[in-house]
């Protein structure tokens, strides 16, 4: 009995290990490197500006700022999905916000401590693009606001 038990482990653990090492292979979870030339022969001279300078497009001129349609939003530089449109609100700011991210492969939160202020700075989980930030100023469940740039952002709808 005890050797089928061990036997059972050992299978279960092979299978999940494989499991882990296709999602991890995945191409929507493999890191993306490029350098400063790739990425600005690729993005346009705005989506470079805030993605990879972490720049901010002007408040209310972003194309998703009033932007109704069901999808998902996803990286404008590499295609990771970050925010379901569902969890999209409007805080009023002038740029797109949601309470919450879509996967746990969404997004990264670093300390800002530009501009003389403390913030939680958003970027891509896949190719460390800057996104924008995240305050604690959003509705329920999570009481986030992630006020993101436009520009940042591609869209895949249903």
């Amino acid at each position: 009995m005890k050797l089928i038990h061990t036997i059972m482990i050992l299978i279960v653990a092979s299978c999940a290990s494989r499991a882990q090492e296709e999602m991890t292979n995945s191409p929507i979870n493999e890191k993306v490197i490029k350098s400063e030339a790739e990425w600005k022969q690729e993005l346009t001279e705005q989506e470079f500006y805030v993605l990879r300078n972490k720049g901010t497009e002007r408040a209310f001129t972003g194309k998703y700022n009033n932007f109704k349609k069901e999808g998902v939003f996803t990286c404008a530089a590499c295609g990771n999905p970050l925010f379901a449109s569902d969890t999209k609100f409007d805080s009023g700011t002038g740029w797109p916000s949601f309470y919450t991210y879509a996967t746990d492969t969404s997004l990264v939160e670093v300390v800002d401590n530009s501009y003389g202020m403390k913030r939680t700075e958003v970027v891509c989980a896949r190719c460390d693009g800057h996104l924008g930030h995240v305050f604690e100023d959003g509705p329920q469940p999570t009481g986030l606001r992630y006020c993101i740039n436009s520009v940042s952002l591609g869209f895949e709808g249903k």
